[in-house]
Protein backbone atom coordinates (compact mmCIF):
# COMPACT_ATOMS: atom_id res chain seq x y z
CA UNK A 1 0.00 0.00 0.00
CA UNK A 2 1.56 3.34 -0.65
CA UNK A 3 2.48 5.48 1.70
CA UNK A 4 1.40 9.40 1.71
CA UNK A 5 2.73 11.83 4.20
CA UNK A 6 2.01 15.49 4.44
CA UNK A 7 5.37 17.82 3.52
CA UNK A 8 5.08 19.93 6.99
CA UNK A 9 6.40 15.76 8.26
CA UNK A 10 9.63 16.97 6.91
CA UNK A 11 10.61 18.39 10.09
CA UNK A 12 11.44 14.87 11.51
CA UNK A 13 13.69 14.33 8.82
CA UNK A 14 15.27 11.15 10.83
CA UNK A 15 11.49 9.59 10.88
CA UNK A 16 11.06 10.42 7.22
CA UNK A 17 14.76 9.01 6.48
CA UNK A 18 13.72 5.49 9.01
CA UNK A 19 10.29 5.49 6.80
CA UNK A 20 11.94 5.52 3.88
CA UNK A 21 13.97 2.45 4.59
CA UNK A 22 11.19 0.89 6.10
CA UNK A 23 8.89 0.83 3.31
CA UNK A 24 8.81 -0.87 0.09
CA UNK A 25 8.16 1.59 -2.75
CA UNK A 26 8.07 5.42 -3.02
CA UNK A 27 6.42 7.62 0.04
CA UNK A 28 4.42 10.62 -1.82
CA UNK A 29 4.46 13.65 -0.61
CA UNK A 30 1.70 16.14 -0.96
CA UNK A 31 1.77 20.12 -0.58
CA UNK A 32 -1.28 21.41 0.17
CA UNK A 33 -3.62 18.29 -0.36
CA UNK A 34 -1.61 17.59 -4.17
CA UNK A 35 1.04 16.32 -5.25
CA UNK A 36 4.18 17.20 -4.59
CA UNK A 37 7.47 14.87 -4.04
CA UNK A 38 8.20 11.42 -4.56
CA UNK A 39 10.90 9.75 -1.88
CA UNK A 40 12.72 6.17 -1.36
CA UNK A 41 15.77 4.94 0.05
CA UNK A 42 18.54 4.58 -2.15
CA UNK A 43 18.50 0.95 -2.10
CA UNK A 44 14.64 1.20 -3.53
CA UNK A 45 15.82 3.47 -5.76
CA UNK A 46 18.61 1.77 -7.42
CA UNK A 47 16.37 -1.73 -7.55
CA UNK A 48 13.93 1.07 -9.56
CA UNK A 49 16.78 2.11 -11.85
CA UNK A 50 18.08 -1.60 -12.88
CA UNK A 51 14.30 -2.18 -13.19
CA UNK A 52 14.31 -0.01 -15.99
CA UNK A 53 17.56 -0.44 -17.56
CA UNK A 54 16.39 -4.31 -18.30
CA UNK A 55 12.92 -2.66 -19.60
CA UNK A 56 14.85 -0.91 -21.89
CA UNK A 57 16.86 -3.55 -23.10
CA UNK A 58 13.54 -5.65 -23.75
CA UNK A 59 11.96 -2.73 -25.67
CA UNK A 60 15.39 -2.39 -27.73
CA UNK A 61 15.43 -6.32 -28.55
CA UNK A 62 11.68 -6.47 -29.79
CA UNK A 63 13.13 -4.00 -32.19
CA UNK A 64 15.81 -5.78 -33.47
CA UNK A 65 13.56 -9.35 -33.45
CA UNK A 66 11.54 -7.36 -35.55
CA UNK A 67 14.63 -6.17 -38.06
CA UNK A 68 15.53 -9.64 -38.07
CA UNK A 69 18.72 -8.85 -35.80
CA UNK A 70 19.08 -11.92 -33.29
CA UNK A 71 22.01 -14.09 -32.30
CA UNK A 72 21.91 -17.27 -30.31
CA UNK A 73 19.83 -17.04 -27.07
CA UNK A 74 22.74 -18.83 -24.49
CA UNK A 75 25.18 -15.81 -25.88
CA UNK A 76 22.59 -13.26 -25.34
CA UNK A 77 21.72 -14.55 -21.88
CA UNK A 78 25.60 -14.59 -20.92
CA UNK A 79 26.16 -11.36 -22.14
CA UNK A 80 22.80 -9.99 -19.84
CA UNK A 81 24.37 -11.84 -16.84
CA UNK A 82 27.95 -10.01 -17.11
CA UNK A 83 26.68 -6.68 -17.99
CA UNK A 84 23.73 -6.79 -15.30
CA UNK A 85 25.68 -8.64 -12.67
CA UNK A 86 23.02 -11.51 -12.28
Amino acid sequence: MAKIIPIKDFKNTSAISSMCHDTEGPIYVTKNGYDDLVLMSMEEYERLTAKLKIYSELFLSQSDIETGQTKDAFAALSDMRDEYGL
